[in-house]
């Protein structure tokens, strides 16, 4: 069965006068306040409009386009006086934001775009100029990943690690970054505090200066050393958790699967009711228990 998909937009960008578009909100009074306003009117003033504004055609009105995506560069660009800018023209007057789904950027992601940006000929001030920010600040982000092993980066890859995060991390050797990467993951914490905390219980032997002090403030050298061993056994714990927690889910969903079988009989049924009742109530529970809807039953 082909069925064919409608476009949302006309197949062809078109340049629209400003004068024609009719905006169907205002922007809040602070906005313009805002470091990602500054941010819109830097970029546009250096390279120009990037994302098109989203229009439609206002009905029985011959020329005229109502604005459903795109306010603050609307804004933006009427402040800077431009005439006219590129629209992607809707077929549908549906005024829902455009970008409800966005997937920020995380550290590494930023980093590994400023590194292509720089490798194919932009300057670091070029792109501090566009962003709106300190030129140093790029060069920091440009840094993020010296001192950190390439393993380590690709665990984090993706993940919402901080800056602060991989400044702690260069602290230690990269055995021991891979296992604080693994630590993070497993637990989707990847916050200075927490960075930190697997820090100051890191070996001696496992960082990068080991005369550097370990200290925290409100502990002693002994609860330092304390807290060294309860974090050590906790992470090979949860080690260990996390290396069977995968065969324990696969056996669980077999039996489950086996229990359903069971109950699909209605023989089986029947006797269970008669015979054991308080069982046969609780194999319903399991056989109907949502917690393993995301584990993929064998086939």
């Amino acid at each position: 069965m082909n069925t064919k998909v409608q476009l949302a937009c006309e197949t062809v960008v078109r340049e629209i006068p400003l004068s024609d578009i009719l905006p169907m909100r205002k922007i809040a009074k602070n906005t313009k306040n805002t470091v990602k306003y500054r941010q819109i009117v830097a970029s546009i003033k250096q390279i120009g409009l990037i994302e098109p504004l989203v229009v439609h055609r206002e009905k029985g009105n011959r020329g005229q386009f109502m604005l459903l995506d795109g306010n603050v560069r609307y804004e933006v660009l009427m402040e800077l006086k431009i005439e006219s800018v590129k629209c992607l023209v809707a077929l549908d007057d549906e005024a829902f934001t455009y970008n409800h789904k966005v997937n920020r950027l995380s550290a590494i992601q930023e980093h590994f775009m400023i590194m292509k940006a720089v490798k194919s000929g932009v300057s670091e001030s070029q792109i501090a100029d566009v962003l709106d920010i300190d030129v140093a600040l790029i060069r920091k982000k440009r840094d993020l990943l010296v001192g950190i092993c390439p393993e380590a980066v690709e665990l984090l890859k993706g993940k919402k690690a901080t800056s602060a995060t991989f400044v702690q991390m260069r602290k230690v050797i990269p055995m021991r970054q891979i296992e604080m990467a693994e630590l993070m993951c497993a637990t989707s914490n990847f916050s200075d505090s927490y960075s930190k905390c697997l820090i100051a219980a890191t070996p001696a032997e496992l960082l990068v200066d080991k005369d550097s002090s370990r200290e925290v403030d409100g502990l002693s050298s002994i609860d330092m050393a304390r807290m060294e061993r309860e974090m050590d056994a906790l992470a090979k714990d949860f080690k260990q958790i996390d290396e069977v927690h995968g065969k324990n889910v696969l056996n669980l969903v077999i039996a489950v699967g086996y229990l359903k079988s069971l109950l699909d009989n209605a023989r089986v049924v029947r006797y269970l009711a008669n015979a054991y009742p308080e069982i046969l109530t609780e194999l319903q529970k399991v056989a109907e228990s949502r917690m393993l809807e995301g584990a993929k039953e064998p086939e």
